[in-house]
């Protein structure tokens, strides 16, 4: 197998080999074009604390020291704001030598604020999944904004899967962007390709969306069902810049339109502190296919999700808010993200996640 990260097919392949295995046959649409969902299972449980296993212990181990009470998520159930829980995973890897794993939240869970980590055995870090690792995956869900309803099979997380060496340098990715533009504009190259903040929109003055602090709980299956104003503020501006509130929860909009072409995924990198007082993305993978129109072209928008932190924080149009790194695939996926599967986000602008009425 060549180096890079795995494409559908191949992801399908691990599945026959038993390299992946789970409780419940996987459901249709589960394997992305680089990705794998991954499903909760029946049980969740109420912890004290966040934790990772640690070197030589099991998640388990940990949960008998830390849980406060078990939860059954077979008629669904409420996770609570501001709480913590670890729900194990119907899928449990068997990884081969040579490969890793790594995972994060789906474009959905983080546009509602839910800091969901995969955890693991042995674990040392959070979404990483080591060389040869053997063990089931379990997930902590800590809802920061909302209250929310959840059920056995729900995809709050995906997962990819490396072979070797993935990622591009500065040189190869300007070297892709001379070939096929990965940006609609300058390309700020620097380990990797920076993005900046939209405070300045074509037209009007509706550049974000702030989480109102006191809402009802929203039911993860329903789709397009909730009113965008009980559970957000409309954040406007005709400066150009705004003041982020600490503690606050943001959805705002990339300047650029970013592009994913079929031979690559990308990954927003974890957040800098020298950016500033917040944390940009919760959501961390671009399938490829990512606003790639066939020629090449950039066409969607990357939508960020920003936490304000300690202290007050003035955000300006055009500021650099992240990056985002490209790796190489080990093959091109048979499905590309907004043209062979549907996909919620292609061609975006500024958008709550699909649980919200247009």
């Amino acid at each position: 197998m060549k180096t890079g990260v795995l494409s559908d097919t191949q992801i399908h392949g691990l599945i026959g080999q038993g390299a992946i295995t789970a409780t419940q046959p996987l459901s249709d649409g589960q394997v992305q074009p680089a990705s794998l969902d991954l499903r909760l299972a029946e049980r969740a449980f109420r912890v004290r604390a966040s934790f990772l296993a640690g070197r030589g212990q099991t998640v388990s181990d940990r949960l008998a020291q830390f849980t406060m009470h078990e939860i059954d998520l077979s008629g669904g159930a409420v996770l609570e704001k501001g709480c913590v829980y670890v729900v194990p995973l119907m899928e449990r890897l068997a990884l081969p030598e040579g490969m890793t794993a790594a995972a994060s939240a789906k474009s959905s869970t983080g546009r509602l604020d839910l800091l969901t980590r995969i955890i693991t055995d042995d674990g040392v870090e959070f979404d990483r999944v080591p060389e040869g690792y053997d063990g089931p995956l379990y997930v902590e869900i800590c809802p920061r904004s909302f209250s929310v309803l959840v059920r056995p099979g729900l995809m709050l997380n995906q997962i990819i899967f490396r072979n070797g060496k993935t990622f591009l340098d500065d040189a190869a990715l300007s070297a892709l962007h001379d070939a096929t533009p990965i940006v609609d504009g300058p390309a700020l190259i620097s380990d990797g390709l920076g993005f900046s903040v939209d405070l300045e929109p074509r037209s009007g003055d509706l550049v974000g969306y702030r989480a109102k602090p006191h809402t009802g709980v929203i039911d993860l299956a329903r789709i397009g069902h909730y009113d965008p104003a009980e559970f957000w503020e409309e954040v406007r501006t005709r400066e150009g810049r705004i003041i982020l509130d600490p503690g606050a929860f943001y959805i705002l909009v990339s300047r650029e339109a970013i592009a994913i072409p079929p031979d690559c995924a990308a990954e927003m990198a974890p957040y800098l502190a020298m950016v500033g007082e917040f944390r940009v993305h919760y959501a961390g993978f671009f399938d490829p296919g990512f606003g790639w129109d066939g020629a090449g072209g950039a066409g969607s928008r990357g939508v960020l999700e920003v936490r304000c932190h300690e202290a007050p924080f003035v955000l300006e149009h055009g500021q650099i808010v992240g990056r985002l790194v490209y790796e190489h695939m080990s093959e091109r996926p048979a499905a590309l993200y907004g043209q062979d599967i549907k996909s919620n986000y292609q061609g975006q602008g500024l958008k709550l996640s699909k649980h919200f009425r247009a």
